[in-house]
């Protein structure tokens, strides 16, 4: 028992680091090549754990090899649109100018029915607001409104609107963010002024605290919002 501890422990950490080599994409913003090499290393670290009898560096080198190829393949994407296009593919348009294009949707196997669900979930239910309509190489929709139905911003309006920052968090859970406090220059005495204000005693009555993006401070306790 304490070797196949061990050996989940070191395989759990090198596919970990791994992992965290190819980046920071969620599992359905991964390119194709990078969704076959995470299940295939996640196929190959549970192999010398279900069977000790394989030597635990006949099952790391495989996965190391892996992301040695996964860290190749992204530095000739990045030198080389071709090679690029060759691995990735190219997004699809299959909606053109308000029309769709049936072609299009046969290619990538995409029914009618299913469009129109991811239409609704992205919040537009009707077909007609939208001019186009792409999918890209890692399955996301990219759905572009016809001008008249694009919301209206402050520009189009010509309000000048103030800068908008990092909301900034300086309490968790009762334990004061030393890091975030400094880097805005926020010292203990201003946080303990702000915490007697709105009726706290101490930090551990606190689950969060923090400044919003117009630099307001918000604070809500522990024991708020239970019934």
């Amino acid at each position: 028992m304490l070797i196949v501890f061990i050996r989940v422990v070191i395989l759990y950490i090198s596919v970990l680091l791994g992992l965290r080599m190819m980046g920071k994409r969620q599992i359905g913003e991964m390119q194709p090549f990078e969704l076959v090499i995470t299940i295939m290393i996640s196929e190959l670290a549970a192999i010398p754990i279900e069977n000790t009898g394989i030597p635990l560096l006949n099952g790391m080198i495989p996965i190391f090899t892996l992301l040695f190829l996964e860290g190749l393949f992204s530095v000739l994407m990045l030198k080389s649109n071709k090679f690029r296009n060759f691995i990735d593919g190219t997004p699809s348009i299959i909606m053109d100018k308000g029309k769709l294009i049936y072609k299009e949707l046969k290619n990538q196997r995409i029914a009618v029915e299913d469009l129109f669900e991811e239409l609704r979930i992205a919040g537009y239910p009707d077909l007609h607001e939208i001019e186009y309509v792409i999918l890209e190489t890692d399955g996301e929709l990219t759905i572009i409104p016809k001008a008249e139905n694009k919301a209206v911003t402050l520009k189009d309006m010509n309000i000048v609107s103030p800068p908008v920052e990092i909301p900034i968090l300086l309490i968790v859970d009762g334990v004061r963010d030393q890091k975030n406090m400094k880097k805005i220059n926020c010292d203990n005495q201003w946080l303990d002024d702000q915490i007697k204000a709105q009726g706290f005693n101490n930090d551990k009555e606190i689950l969060i605290a923090y400044l919003d993006s117009q630099r307001q401070f918000h604070i809500q306790g522990k024991n708020e919002g239970e019934v």
